[in-house]
């Protein structure tokens, strides 16, 4: 699961009102197929991930489908059969716009699973090949739940602060809002238990009398507070949601990410069971590229795989509210704000000296909390050796 709910998941009283978000029509309960593709033709050599990969590769991502998660969907080729009721989309996986001789099963996260988190249940289903792991979450769960990044889709994370510019015009970073806030008796509204929200306290970036964690996912509490309070978001959703779909709001928000103020996960890596590395090794070797590759064609040429996601959405159904204008946004800021790069010149690589420093941020959060390894380092988190680095946006 994120470990801060996505906004969309709202009562279906609030969704009656005014400001509830564009609503997605709903699908079929039953399995169901689709002749929506994705944008995966690109075109080029052949790869065989048969007898190296499993016949069905199976990704438990941690929410429900939308723009971050891109480059699965892109490796979807045409006419994936889609599972309403168990929230899952299986196809083909293609490569340059050719099957690449197995399958693919993308599972919702997050609702889809009863909010139970990625780690655990990629060890309760040994079906899982892949899961998304962010790194906080690694940390935490690092002693009896051990898993091991291979691919990081997005170096930074989404996750935002943000605030009304109109009422707060001098702020412009996180430690600014707070100061702003305690001043003028507003809050930080988010999702109790959030780990980021621990360090910001500790760390004496927000005062703890600013922080509210009564964040329920829907807008009421922001838009009733006449922009007062700050609250929680995502880069890729919020500033367009809130001034385009939120009819109560209806302008512009500022927003700063949480990553600059030091609490910097890589969000939503690709990641297996630490135990399973080596047995995995020949199929990560094939398709770790492929994943690399599928993030570039998404990132460059959104639209179809978009539209796949929102019909995902219709038909699963669940509260959660997406369409392809916000995922064209959300491609768009992955790229403009450098949530993914080239950071060594490919795509999908993680460096060890940040995963040092945010090993030494996250153990003391999660003290007492989760179950962190003793004598915990960057090879037990991550490992870089399956990328292509002739893959990246700039290729």
């Amino acid at each position: 699961m994120r470990t801060t709910t996505r906004l969309g998941v709202a009562t279906a009283a609030f969704a009656a009102t005014a400001i509830a978000l564009t609503g997605c029509a709903a699908g079929s309960a039953g399995g169901t197929g689709t002749t929506a593709a994705t944008s995966s033709t690109a075109s080029g050599p052949a790869i065989d991930l048969s007898g190296a990969c499993p016949a069905t590769v199976v990704v438990q991502t941690d929410w429900n489908p939308e723009g971050e998660h891109g480059h699965l969907y892109q490796m979807l080729g045409p006419d994936p059969t889609i599972d309403a009721s168990g929230k899952t989309v299986t196809g083909d996986l293609y490569a340059n716009g050719k099957s690449t001789g197995v399958k693919l099963e993308i599972r919702a996260g997050g609702p889809a699973i009863g909010y139970t988190k990625v780690a655990s249940q990629m060890y309760q289903d040994k079906d899982i090949t892949l899961g998304y792991m962010s790194t906080d979450e690694q940390v935490q769960f690092s002693g009896n739940l051990p898993t091991t990044a291979v691919f990081a889709e997005n170096d930074e994370s989404p996750m935002s602060i943000m605030w009304d510019p109109k009422t707060y015009p001098k702020v412009d970073s996180i430690k600014s809002l707070g100061k702003a806030l305690e001043k003028d008796g507003g809050v930080v509204r988010y999702f109790n238990g959030a780990a980021y929200m621990t360090y910001l306290q500790q760390s004496g970036i927000l005062p703890k009398k600013v922080l509210d964690g009564s964040y329920d996912g829907t807008p009421a509490k922001f838009v009733s507070a006449g922009g007062k309070d700050a609250q929680q978001g995502f880069a890729t959703a919020e500033p367009y949601i809130y001034q385009n779909q939120v009819a109560a709001w209806g302008k512009k928000v500022d927003y700063a990410l949480v990553s600059s103020t030091g609490w910097n996960p890589y969000p939503e890596a690709m990641s297996v069971r630490t135990g399973d590395l080596s047995k995995l090794e020949p199929c990560l070797k094939k398709l770790v590229p492929v994943m690399q590759q599928a993030d570039v064609d998404y990132l460059k040429s959104p639209g179809a795989t978009n539209d796949l996601i929102t019909k995902l959405v219709q038909q699963y159904n669940n509260g959660w509210t997406y369409d392809s204008k916000v995922g064209a946004f959300a491609a768009k800021q992955m790229v403009k704000l450098g949530l993914a790069k080239d950071t060594d010149g490919y795509i999908g690589s993680m460096d060890e000296q940040r995963m040092q420093d945010f090993i030494e941020k996250a153990t003391p959060v999660f003290a007492g909390t989760g179950d962190v390894k003793s004598g915990l380092k960057p090879s037990d988190l991550y490992t870089n050796e399956f990328l292509d680095k002739s893959i990246g946006l700039g290729s």
